[in-house]
């Protein structure tokens, strides 16, 4: 499998993994419920405020899930970042993954890899994590 997002998108999650390091940034990238196309950007708190984990805080992850179903979208990217390992899903990571048709998108901040040149998607369905390649389309 393959996901296709746009540059513009892609580039929205660096920014904010940036502006977040060295915690964690996370969030999610919205789509219409009957496609497989992330669309529209929504950055996330990290309520852990941790570098080494990210939780959506509880209140914010209900309003969005209301706002989804309102709009009859689902989120197709579920995103966060890795500030000192590399883009891969952590055991944590695996077992809060309770979305099996997102793509699990992941970039890593660490210090010694060149600037925004580590971003990888998964599929993680039932602690198995599945890589997949990713596609960026121009805006």
């Amino acid at each position: 499998m393959t996901l296709r997002i746009g540059a513009h998108l892609v580039t929205a999650l660096w920014e904010h993994a940036e502006r977040e390091h060295p915690i964690e940034a996370c969030g999610v990238i919205a789509g219409p419920a009957s496609a497989n196309l992330p669309t529209r950007h929504i950055p996330m708190e990290n309520s852990a405020y941790s570098p080494t984990f990210y939780e959506f805080e509880s209140k914010a992850l209900l309003r969005l899930y209301q706002e989804l179903d309102d709009l009859d979208e689902a989120p197709i990217v579920i995103y966060h970042s890795h500030t000192s390992t590399e883009a891969y899903p952590s055991r944590t990571d695996i077992a809060y993954a309770g979305e099996p048709g997102a793509h699990y998108v992941l970039l890593s901040t660490r210090e010694e890899i060149a600037p925004r040149s580590e971003l990888r998607s998964f599929r993680i369905i039932d602690g198995v994590v599945t890589e997949e390649s990713v596609e960026i389309i121009g805006d």
